[in-house]
């Protein structure tokens, strides 16, 4: 598929959406917090199935290319009106230049594209690491696409966790406690494991909803999927402020 044809950006169906998410084919419960649950965001987002893309293939994109439906996709995006795109899988940074090139607008595929800049702002004594799905396979080319250091220390879930099993097989019936204590447990252990750990990313955008709780139990930032298209949304539609709202300097105490 050639690159999308820019002439045809700004050619919109509709207007004031400022993200499109493309979405891997999922049936879990997407909570608050997932990338997937549009309370989540405070701005218009566009969801956009993928239908090819199921958990199972997403952290094998390294032996099999699910990128050409993502692009067919991602093109459907662009026509529809968002300003920018992102995804509902972190490993699909693997595909952040392709896309990026491809659309004509700006793409942020993954949480991980935050580990170079959080590893710069918590200083070279202390280290980044991330909270995946899968911790085995997440490396090499994952993390070479957006320039993460192939020695960030990962912490993966169990694979024989509810919440594993939760998203592989789409079971809706999983209790959030329950989750939350796997993800809690993972959290504790990678800290005892990496003790010189000054931040965490979540490339999972489904362990958004559990950022908050990490952060509390590790005393230590999190960054996740939220932060990331946050970010991204500020930056596409930047906050306008009103000059006339200005406080009259004489009347400051």
């Amino acid at each position: 598929m050639a690159d999308y044809d820019s002439n045809r950006v700004g050619q919109k169906i509709f207007y004031g959406v400022d993200v499109g998410i493309l979405m891997v084919r999922t049936y879990f419960t997407r909570y608050p917090g997932d990338i997937g649950n549009a309370s989540t965001w405070d701005f218009p987002v566009n969801y956009k199935i993928v239908h090819d893309a199921v958990p199972a293939k997403m952290t094998d994109l390294h032996n099999a290319s699910l990128l050409e439906p993502f692009k067919a996709s991602a093109r459907e995006l662009i026509d529809e009106g968002v300003d920018g795109i992102t995804t509902t899988c972190g490993f699909l940074s693997i595909y952040q230049k392709e896309l990026a090139d491809f659309c004509g607008i700006p793409v942020a595929t993954s949480a991980l594209l935050q580990v170079p800049l959080v590893q710069t702002i918590i200083g070279s004594k202390k280290r980044v690491g991330v909270m995946t799905y899968n911790g085995d396979v997440l490396d090499g080319p994952y993390f070479e696409a957006v320039n993460v250091p192939l020695d960030t220390p990962v912490k993966g879930m169990p694979h024989g966790s509810e919440f594993v099993r939760w998203i592989k097989e789409g079971d809706a019936t999983v209790a959030f406690e329950t989750l939350r204590q796997e993800v809690l447990a993972a959290a504790r252990e990678f800290k005892s494991d990496n003790p010189d750990l000054g931040a965490i990313v979540c490339e999972c955008t489904n362990l958004a909803p559990f950022s908050a709780d990490i952060s509390e139990e590790l005393g230590l930032p999190v960054f996740d999927c939220v932060t990331l298209v946050n970010w991204f949304q500020a930056g596409l539609k930047p906050r306008r402020f009103n000059p006339k709202l200005q406080s009259d300097p004489t009347n400051m105490p």
